[in-house]
């Protein structure tokens, strides 16, 4: 079985940061890694993982067209079973408030601290396992 970890970010530097920060875990087959540029392509990609089990989506707050805090209360609709967990370049009180209120389990602020999210993909895992 296929365990998916789906990220969204419309900055194309960002799917290279998480390679390089999961690399080994990639490699092992721990977890396979998929982004979307966009909130509609995460949307679409969350709808159509169903032979394999998504675990975990991680989503920009801020992008063009639907923003992060817009994908949230849909993607939760349409897939209650995987938690999101919301990234921001701001992470201040209202912007959590809005994430948390929307459904989301954390919110992130960047820099990521990735190993504090390597514990939170360890914890999700386990779950799956």
């Amino acid at each position: 079985m296929s365990v998916y970890i789906l990220v969204v970010d419309d900055e194309p530097d960002v799917e290279a940061l998480f390679r390089q920060h999961f690399r080994r875990d990639l490699r092992a087959g721990r977890f396979l890694m998929e982004f979307a540029p966009s909130a509609p392509v995460a949307l679409q990609r969350a709808l159509e993982i169903r032979d394999a089990t998504l675990i975990l989506i991680l989503s920009d707050i801020n992008m063009p067209g639907m923003s992060g805090l817009e994908m949230l209360p849909i993607v939760r609709a349409a897939r209650p079973d995987v938690p999101v967990i919301m990234i921001t370049a701001y992470g201040d009180a209202e912007t959590k408030r809005k994430a948390l209120e929307n459904g989301a389990s954390d919110l992130l602020t960047k820099p990521i601290d990735f190993a504090a999210l390597r514990q939170e993909i360890d914890a999700r895992l386990e779950q799956a396992a």
